[in-house]
């Protein structure tokens, strides 16, 4: 592929447009996705004669800000994403809210207006600050050269400092507008230590001795804090849970991990929760309050103290990084004997383990497939640092469940915002973040996946070798399930699904197909061993459901009333199926 010509060749003066992108890959950005357009035409003419970043041209702008979100979050570098005014900044919104609960440094480039028209509802004009409210940690609009130092910084430091989406509003004439000075490389922030207060510390460590037996709860917040949270935990004999964001950090190397409390929820870790004298919180902002225990004391350490007992009350709430903090509570922390708090809390993970084998180790002879059977053999045959990004919806349960956390792996998905489509764009960042030999393998539902088909053919355009597999239930499947736990009768989920490894060929990928058990473990070394990008076709039970480990009498009666809905519509059938294997795991 040819580059292009570097800015700076020639006499031509810099614009409004040079400086940004010069600001811009001094501060780490090496990509921008979007599609380009009108408004942002001189911004992508700038980025092209630039030539130190790569544009990503993307079919649809939330695909590219789901991808910007995977890239950054790996790499830690700021992305951009761009769209044009109107329509194309509206379709960055999603993402960017998306951007800004997983915590990924973001930062929109948003076509705006020409400024002679701003604010006569023009074509295409909408007013970013409102547009952006909710999904942006700071919007600036620069409609004079003079302010881009200014904007772009904050935009830069913001989006680094708090870990999230920014947007640059920019008006067409404004960006093709001479620059008025030149470039000034945005201030750069230091690592910074983060830690309570000494007099809170041991506060907290006269809580941790006095208790007789503790839990911790960690989350996305543990991030590089493993081996702090792991010595924490020898030290107080005390079970280790953790969110499905917690997961990547906090299950493997520790003796003390015993699973997931939650909807997704698996192991030992809701009854260590409930069943301690004290709980400790550890980095996360876990949505689910109905999950939490009410009886012990709880202390929180979180970085944002906008998190600390917004889920649950808490008798102490400190704000730190949870590294940071550990490593100041050691000292002050006194070692526990008594293991039978922790031993119990063993004993109901490996009991879970093997229950959650059941399909598993009868998966070749079970038909439909199981997702269990088919993630399963995925986690045993990817690469030790393999990518999984994961869509919304039932793959997250097999993640959750299935999934093997190492060092070097990475389980992405839209875990705290929860939409649908990410999965597929989320590979895409995450191939092109980690570079030619890290392995990417997406999880996609079936509803996620066609959600944003069209990015199959960005993977295929830049020759990505990520690996796709479609769990084809024709239903929106966890939908399907929230309507039966709540007692209705399943509507408007069931998808008319086309064959799926044929659209992949079509579009220029490698495309296979896989609905027999025996024909699994085949297809799962096909997709691994092929070369670019491949998806994989799974027709698999549309009523595999794993449910969590604590479930109200409510939630089976919920299932028993969908039954005799779905009984009375003429589908007793499929109703009797699906809602007695259901009730039959409860």
């Amino acid at each position: 592929m040819s580059q292009p010509t570097p800015r700076g060749t020639g006499m031509r003066k810099s614009t409004v447009a040079d400086v940004l992108w010069d600001m811009l890959h001094a501060a780490g950005v090496r990509r921008c996705y979007g599609i380009v357009g009108d408004a942002l035409n001189p911004v992508i003419d700038a980025l092209a004669r630039d030539g130190r970043i790569d544009f990503v041209h993307v079919r649809h702008e939330e695909a590219g800000v789901f991808a910007a979100v995977a890239d950054a979050y790996l790499t830690g570098a700021p992305v951009v994403v761009c769209g044009t005014a109107g329509p194309g900044a509206t379709h960055l919104l999603n993402g960017l809210m998306d951007a800004r609960k997983e915590g990924a440094p973001v930062i929109a480039l948003a076509g705006d207006t020409v400024t002679d028209a701003l604010e006569t509802e023009t074509l295409e004009e909408v007013n970013p600050h409102q547009l952006f409210q909710t999904a942006s940690l700071y919007t600036g609009q620069i409609v004079n050269p003079r302010q881009t130092h200014a904007v772009v910084q904050r935009a830069l430091l913001t989006a680094l400092r708090d870990r999230g989406p920014t947007v640059i509003s920019l008006p067409g004439d404004v960006a093709a507008a001479p620059a008025s000075h030149a470039a000034v490389p945005a201030a750069r922030l230091s690592d910074t230590v983060l830690r309570p207060a000494e007099a809170d510390l041991r506060v907290l460590a006269d809580m941790l001795n006095e208790a007789r037996t503790v839990t911790i709860f960690g989350g996305e917040g543990c991030r590089d804090a493993h081996d702090q949270v792991v010595a924490l935990a020898e030290r107080l004999q005390a079970p280790v849970a953790y969110t499905l964001r917690g997961k990547q950090w906090l299950e493997w190397d520790n003796p003390n991990a015993v699973g997931m409390t939650g909807l997704l929820g698996w192991g030992g870790a809701h009854q260590a929760m409930y069943d301690c004298d004290m709980c400790l919180l550890l980095g996360t902002d876990f949505p689910f309050s109905a999950f939490l225990p009410g009886g012990p004391r709880k202390a929180q350490v979180d970085r944002r103290a906008a998190n600390i007992g917004r889920r649950t009350p808490v008798d102490l709430g400190l704000v730190g990084h949870v590294g940071d903090t550990i490593d100041a509570l050691l000292p002050l922390v006194h070692g526990k004997t008594e293991t039978k708090h922790l031993d119990t809390a063993r004993k109901h993970t490996t009991s879970a383990r093997e229950r959650n084998r059941h399909y598993v180790d009868h998966g070749p002879t079970t038909s439909p497939i199981r997702p269990e059977y088919l993630t399963t053999l995925l986690d045993e045959r990817a690469a030790d640092d393999a990518v999984f990004t994961v869509d919304t919806g039932t793959a997250c349960i097999w993640a959750a469940r299935h999934l093997t956390a190492t060092p070097d792996r990475r389980i992405l998905g839209s875990f705290s915002w929860a939409s649908m489509a990410n999965a597929m764009p989320n590979a895409l960042g995450a191939a092109l973040a980690g570079g030619a030999n890290r392995q990417v393998i997406a999880l996609c539902g079936d509803g996620g996946f066609t959600m944003l088909l069209g990015d199959l053919l960005t993977l295929v355009q830049r020759k990505l070798p990520v690996k796709i597999v479609v769990l084809n239930n024709s239903s929106l499947g966890f939908v399907h399930i929230e309507m039966e736990e709540a007692g209705l009768a399943p509507y408007g989920t069931e998808l008319a699904n086309p064959n799926f490894a044929k659209v992949a060929e079509a579009m220029g990928a490698t495309g296979m197909r896989v609905s027999e058990p025996l024909d699994v473990s085949g297809a799962v070394d096909q997709l691994l061993d092929s070369d670019g990008p491949a998806v994989l076709d799974a027709v698999v039970d549309p009523v595999a459901l794993a449910l969590p480990p604590q479930v109200s009498f409510g939630m089976a009666e919920g299932f028993g009333l969908s039954l005799a809905k779905q009984a009375l519509h003429g589908n007793l059938d499929d109703a009797v199926r699906s809602v007695t294997h259901n009730v039959r795991l409860l």
